[in-house]
């Protein structure tokens, strides 16, 4: 007789392992229903990108001030050219990078034509100064003979009345005749007529002596002014510093002949320094003078305003002139360069939100952050400016959205934020 196994079986208690079947089932079901819930209950992304590699901006409102950004350099606020005052050979007293103080003589230059002209013009000087002292004695001739003349015919005209004073005397005691009252009366009439005649004759003579006299003062006058132009225009040969400062750039060789009015150097006045920008030229229709300006001049900032704007374009930008507000700064020196911000408008109770790359779809388009779900929404934006851009429709204050940039999304509706 063959044995059966029933001797081998073994007694299993069945209760404790279809508890822990049944916790291990209870778990996958909650698992697959919470999973089931984020992907049909939340919203759906079109596509997922990491949250460390796009960044995120949070939706202001205060003080928006549009401004752009410009860069330049400093520059001295007086910065003269020395010219050359007239033609000839020019000797520099001075080499570039001297200083020098106001008043002192940077260079001299020979004018031998110059020279010879004013010798000949004080030679000039010298003859009609000798033609006025001699004018003036023929004048006092003159005048000795005029008055001679007068007092002659004045001589007369009383010899003459008093003959006829006689002869009317004569004529009452029958001692001359008719013939003779009448000759003593003809002689009283051409004695006074001579008399007045002298003196008319005296009168002009001597108006025409002093007109004489006053045009010859006149002609000495006006070569005395010829003289001291020309000995001033002499003296300008040594040319002067106007202000005090250190000598720029050469423009002329030692001992060069010269034109008049030709540059010589530049003097550079270091006790006053200005900023010089190139804003593009895209803005040179906003700017004006007396905006403000903000600069960064090293480690320091500076505030200033727009004090001139050139009216040409050069490589499409707009050059400026910015003068500082501070009047003490230090360790600033020529030509170093700066950054600037030139503030053009500024508003109250602004939306806005940083700027970035989002920008370059025209500020239309934002993709706004719910969750770790970012949605593409439409907004409006305004005008911007180098770190904002003012918000006009679409989001709120606290909203959040994505501001770098947008090409990866590939303009999903939507975007998982991993």
């Amino acid at each position: 007789m063959i044995k059966d196994t029933s001797g081998q079986d073994e007694v299993l208690q069945t209760g404790k392992s279809k508890k822990k079947l049944g916790l291990v089932i209870a778990g996958v079901v909650i698992i697959a229903a919470l999973s089931a819930q984020v992907v049909f209950g939340g919203p759906k992304a079109s596509s997922s990108v990491a949250k460390d590699r796009v960044q995120i901006a949070a939706v202001t409102f205060g003080e928006f001030t549009r401004d752009i950004a410009a860069t330049g350099f400093v520059v001295a606020a007086n910065a003269p050219q020395i010219y050359s005052p007239e033609q000839g050979y020019v000797s520099l007293q001075v080499k570039a990078g001297d200083s020098v103080t106001q008043g002192e003589v940077l260079a001299t230059v020979k004018s031998p034509t110059l020279t010879n002209r004013l010798q000949q013009e004080e030679a000039e000087l010298q003859r009609l100064s000798g033609e006025l002292e001699g004018k003036k004695l023929d004048v006092r001739r003159q005048n000795l003979a005029l008055n001679r003349s007068l007092d002659l015919a004045r001589v007369e005209l009383l010899a003459a009345d008093r003959e006829d004073r006689r002869a009317q005397l004569s004529i009452q005691k029958n001692l001359i005749s008719q013939i003779d009252l009448e000759e003593a009366q003809d002689d009283l009439a051409r004695a006074k007529l001579n008399f007045n005649h002298a003196e008319q004759e005296v009168a002009l003579g001597k108006d025409t002596l002093a007109f004489e006299l006053k045009s010859v003062e006149n002609q000495l006058e006006r070569q005395r002014l010829i003289v001291e132009e020309l000995k001033r225009q002499v003296a300008s040969l040594d040319v002067i510093a106007p202000v005090s400062g250190i000598v720029g750039n050469l423009l002329v060789d030692q001992n060069a002949l010269v034109n008049a009015n030709q540059g010589l150097m530049k003097l550079v006045d270091l006790s006053a320094y200005e900023a010089e920008l190139q804003v593009p030229e895209s803005y040179a229709a906003e700017l004006g003078l007396g905006m403000a300006v903000e600069l960064r001049i090293g480690n320091q900032n500076i505030s200033g305003v727009l004090s001139a704007i050139s009216p040409e374009v050069n490589n499409r930008e707009v050059t400026t002139r910015v003068r500082f507000s501070d009047e003490n700064i230090d360790g600033i020196r020529q030509n170093q360069r700066l950054s600037a911000r030139i503030l053009l408008e500024h508003k109250e109770n602004t939306l806005m939100v940083k700027r970035g790359a989002f920008m370059s779809e025209g500020g239309h388009i934002a993709y706004k952050l719910s969750g770790d779900i970012a949605e593409r929404i439409e907004i409006t934006t305004g005008t911007s400016s180098i770190s904002e851009v003012e918000v006009l429709n679409g989001l709120q204050q606290g909203d959040q959205i994505i501001i770098s940039s947008y090409d990866a999304f590939e303009r999903a509706p939507s975007i998982l934020l991993r």
